[in-house]
């Protein structure tokens, strides 16, 4: 008999009653009529978008949170890829603002009507071969949670065991899918780093660590290396970085920009 691993369980049950609150912090704030509108409007475009790039998988983003402040656009990374004649999105989310997170399987409405910031997508077509390992993978409840670590850290550390934000699961995932022997994270970001990925390194001075650290029980630091942490730079995956990574390592196309 199969084995099912509990990431899998946990999927799973995420499949069947997906929480109205996943990946918010859980505050009692009805989206207005407007951007309702807005969100089903920018999910129509990207949907005719993908449909006219005759991919079947993409790695598609939106703009959650403002991160002007540090250079970057885009705050949330998924998976998005062809079921039939629907696209379903593969994420992360971390539930309510704790510090635990779990996979979701969505339709492109549910991805943008997340309380959004900003009514914007970005998407990078994925290389035809990258594309082919990844949608069966997608597809298979097992074997998408494989890498799943329900310890979140909105700022993890790329190279640790510790946490896992959204963005970090997605390109393990991505590595995992491309080397049959990343078959634990460890292997995965040995493969990210042979690959030569580049996280984004953020400037937080320690009196901003420490307020985020005592107000928000999904942001961390003591993942991050002494050295780094102390020296106020910190190192996480966004979803820029990402972007620039499968361009430059010819995993993906150019990132384009939807509204």
């Amino acid at each position: 008999m199969r084995r099912t691993l509990p990431g899998a369980l946990l999927l799973a049950l995420c499949l069947t009653g997906l929480s109205a609150h996943a990946g918010r912090s859980c505050e009692p704030k009805p989206p207005s009529a407007s951007s309702v509108q807005r969100a089903l409007t920018l999910a129509e475009h990207t949907a005719a978008k993908l449909d006219a790039s005759g991919a079947n998988v993409v790695m598609l983003a939106r703009v959650g949170q403002n991160l002007s402040e540090y250079g970057l656009r885009y705050s949330h990374l998924a998976f998005a890829y062809r079921e039939g004649a629907q696209w379903r999105v593969m994420h992360k989310l971390n539930q309510c603002g704790t510090p635990r997170a779990a996979l979701y399987r969505q339709g492109l409405g549910e991805f943008f009507l997340d309380d959004l910031y900003d009514f914007e997508a970005g998407l990078v077509v994925l290389a035809p071969d990258v594309q082919a390992r990844l949608l069966p993978l997608l597809r298979d409840n097992a074997q998408v949670a494989r890498l799943n670590t329900p310890a979140y850290n909105m700022l993890a550390y790329p190279w640790a065991l510790t946490y896992q934000q959204s963005n970090q699961w997605a390109i393990e995932t991505l590595a995992m899918a491309q080397e049959p022997g990343a078959t634990s994270r460890e292997r995965a970001q040995a493969w990210l780093k042979l690959k030569d990925y580049q996280p984004t390194t953020l400037r937080i001075s320690a009196m901003k660590r420490l307020g985020a650290r005592v107000t928000a029980a999904n942001i961390a630091f003591d993942d991050h290396p002494s050295a780094k942490r102390f020296s106020d730079r910190i190192e996480t995956v966004t979803v820029d970085s990402v972007f620039a990574w499968l361009a430059r390592a010819g995993l993906g196309e150019p990132a384009q920009v939807i509204r």
